[in-house]
């Protein structure tokens, strides 16, 4: 199964275009996008389900070998026409270490030392197993920093916030071998995280939470003045909807996720379907309020808004309950408002942006290489 829209032939096609690509858990999209006239046009959008790839159901969270995933990833840009080798690709949440440190009143020029050392209990593997990277979180007062690395000006008197990035060189490894053998140009692997945040978060102060809902998972990010400052990852997903369907209906998979897709929450004559898709979003919304409701109270602040991502958040009804449960203005992430589209495709792309923030927010920092 395949969602394609095929929009590039509308415009003149480039060498400055560029692909973002998200080889997500249960399925691979890719957006691309293009500078014209000063502004990021988007060019040719798809998705492909892995399931059927595994042999498995669409919609199920799979553990691809290379060679599936170079096969999934060719298809894809085949299918959605994709003109461009240059790119970029999202490195999942589950392959990387997200941690954030407290140093004590440090010399700037001594961080690039003594972050290395103070990761190292915090990384389960040898430090020279992994690539590592680093953002000083700033202080209120201090303006947003946005570069790898970025500095303080002077030793904090309460010590230095520090968000610390790791990924295993075994997953950049299989990452590299992928482009190489799809034959694309990818000059950067990003952890999904960022490439989200790129995608739906506007400048601001306000602080507040991306929910977002894959297959396997749900992962949530606090975001503060365009800083991430709290991520969680909660265990379950909306494959976990399907087969809690699947279980209480007594169907097959393949059915449930069928009616998951076609009715949500909004089938009153089906009572048992709504319980049990209820009753599992009922954990994670539980989970997501404690999360939310511990970061107000450690820090005094109001996250203003929640912003659902991923493609769970589609199911029909999702974003009321979203609304009750977590008592705070719900909005769906709408990636692809950051780029110029046809307006007669603006209820389409508006649907169906959730789950292209990852690639969207990848396809965004390619482009900004090009400039």
């Amino acid at each position: 199964m395949s969602i394609f829209q095929k929009i590039s032939t509308m415009f003149n096609s480039t060498d400055q275009s560029v692909l973002g690509i998200d080889i997500g858990s249960s399925s691979v999209k890719v957006v691309q996008i293009k500078r014209k006239k000063g502004r990021a046009v988007l060019e040719t959008y798809g998705e492909l389900a892995l399931g059927p790839y595994a042999g498995i159901e669409v919609g199920r969270a799979t553990s691809l070998p290379t060679d599936k995933l170079v096969e999934a990833l060719i298809d894809i840009i085949k299918e959605s026409k994709a003109s461009t080798k240059k790119c970029g690709i999202a490195i999942p949440l589950s392959s990387s270490l997200v941690s954030f440190i407290h140093l004590p009143p440090t010399d700037p020029k001594d961080l690039a030392t003594m972050i290395p050392i103070e990761a190292r209990k915090y990384i389960p593997v040898p430090i020279s197993e992994v690539a590592l990277d680093w953002w000083v979180i700033p202080k209120e007062e201090q303006k947003f920093q946005d570069s790898p690395g970025s500095e303080i000006k002077s030793p904090e008197p309460d010590g230095v916030d520090v968000l610390v990035v790791v990924i295993h060189n075994d997953a950049i490894a299989k990452y590299q071998e992928i482009s190489q053998k799809v034959a694309l140009e990818a000059s950067f692997f990003e952890i999904e995280i960022f490439s989200t945040i790129r995608a739906v978060i506007d400048q601001g102060i306000e602080s507040q939470m991306i929910f977002d809902m894959g297959a396997g998972s749900t992962k949530l990010y606090i975001i503060e003045r365009g800083v991430l400052q709290n991520s969680h990852t909660i265990s379950r997903g909306s494959q976990d909807i399907t087969l809690a369907v699947s279980r209480s209906l007594g169907i097959s998979v393949a059915e449930a996720e069928t009616l998951k897709r076609t009715y949500g929450l909004k089938n009153p004559e089906n009572k048992e379907l709504s319980e049990s898709i209820t009753l599992t979003l009922d954990f994670i919304f539980y989970e997501a309020n404690r999360v939310l409701l511990n970061y107000q109270k450690k820090y005094n602040k109001t996250i203003g808004k929640v912003i659902l991502t991923g493609g769970g958040v589609l199911l029909k009804g999702f974003d009321e309950l979203a609304k009750t449960s977590l008592q705070s203005d719900v909005v769906l992430g709408n990636p692809f408002g950051k780029v110029e589209t046809p307006a007669f495709l603006e209820a389409v792309l508006k649907n169906a942006g959730p789950e292209f923030a990852v690639a969207m927010g990848i396809a965004l920092r390619k482009l900004q290489e090009l400039e």
